[in-house]
């Protein structure tokens, strides 16, 4: 069992030591808060052992655990990186593209593994289809969420559409040629409600919504590629895939059969994968233990993370253009 520690023990910080303390691959050492009144709460209520300082947790774990605010993920990951420790590195990998390319340069010199925490990669309706998704040309997604004072800090493109860019970059194998982006500022100093028009060098386009003022939650994405259409839906974990073949020379009574203009017939079926429940969160922790063990690849590397703030930063330098 690899030993894991946890700097932060917030709302996120809880779920996830919760979730180690209950892994079969990891031993949960410890965790350490900034706020130590909040840590001796939470060790308390739960029997976690809390370090009085980071420097004493990262010397007693393999892998550290970062789910600490955004804004100290570089700090907290350069510490951790040069005591040679991996690193697992909560979405957004960290507040710039510049530091999250000095995690990436120093983890490679230190010869350590990191992994981010992008947990709709293992949203199980996404793993039901995503072999199914080839070469998309069209991407329509939409994240809508309740007002919650957590997270206000960052506009809604890192607190919410990050999430989106991830999964769309993860099967769009081409780069951003032209981002076309507004925002809106309702309840907070930053926008609150976001859309974001992203074209690939491949002609594929997304067209991506976020906003955290909504009146309900939504998580859905639609990807339209030739001869067929998929949907995911992350919140109720749900999938849809409807596909277009050849029509037969003499349809059976119940096929569905269209015509276009030309004349050509096409068969439309429906496949829907079977959909595996699971704890994302766990799975996305136990992964980066399985990439430690067998010295692979993380199934979200820090290269991945770093792609997603990049293109989250070029869909804000849009919409502050406006």
């Amino acid at each position: 069992m690899i030993k894991v520690g946890v700097l932060g023990a917030g709302h996120l910080g809880k779920i996830h030591l919760r979730l180690l303390q209950q892994s079969e691959k990891y031993e949960l050492v410890g965790f350490y808060d900034d706020n130590l009144e909040n840590g001796k709460k939470v060790a308390a209520e739960f029997g976690y052992k809390q370090f009085d300082t980071i420097a004493r947790l990262i010397h007693a774990v393999d892998v550290v655990d970062i789910v600490t605010p955004t804004l100290s993920h570089y700090k907290c990951a350069k510490v951790a990186i040069k005591s040679g420790k991996h690193v697992f590195i909560e979405k957004p990998i960290s507040t710039t593209v510049e530091e999250a390319e000095e995690i990436i340069s120093l983890a490679k010199e230190y010869n350590v593994k990191g992994q981010v925490g992008h947990v709709e990669r293992f949203n199980p309706a996404f793993i039901a289809v995503k072999n199914q998704i080839e070469s998309p040309m069209f991407i329509e997604t939409h994240r809508l969420a309740e007002f919650n004072p957590r997270g206000t800090d960052v506009p809604v493109v890192l607190d919410l559409m990050i999430h989106d860019i991830d999964a769309i970059l993860s099967v769009v194998k081409s780069k951003v040629k032209a981002v076309h982006a507004s925002g809106v500022s309702v309840l907070s100093q930053s926008p609150d409600i976001a859309n974001a028009r992203v074209e690939f060098e491949n002609g594929c386009v997304a067209n991506i919504t976020s906003s955290r003022i909504s009146m309900k939650n939504m998580r859905k994405s639609r990807f339209f590629q030739k001869d067929a259409y998929i949907s995911v839906d992350y919140l109720d974990k749900i999938c849809e895939v409807v596909k277009m073949k050849e029509a037969p020379e003499v349809p059976g009574d119940f096929d569905m059969i269209l015509q276009n203009a030309e004349g050509e017939k096409k068969q439309i079926y429906f496949d829907n994968p079977e959909v595996s429940p699971n704890n994302a969160i766990l799975d996305e922790l136990e992964s980066f233990a399985d990439a430690i063990n067998n010295n692979s690849t993380p199934i979200v590397t820090l290269e991945d993370g770093t792609e997603a703030l990049r293109v989250a930063y070029m869909i804000i330098d849009s919409m502050n253009e406006k």
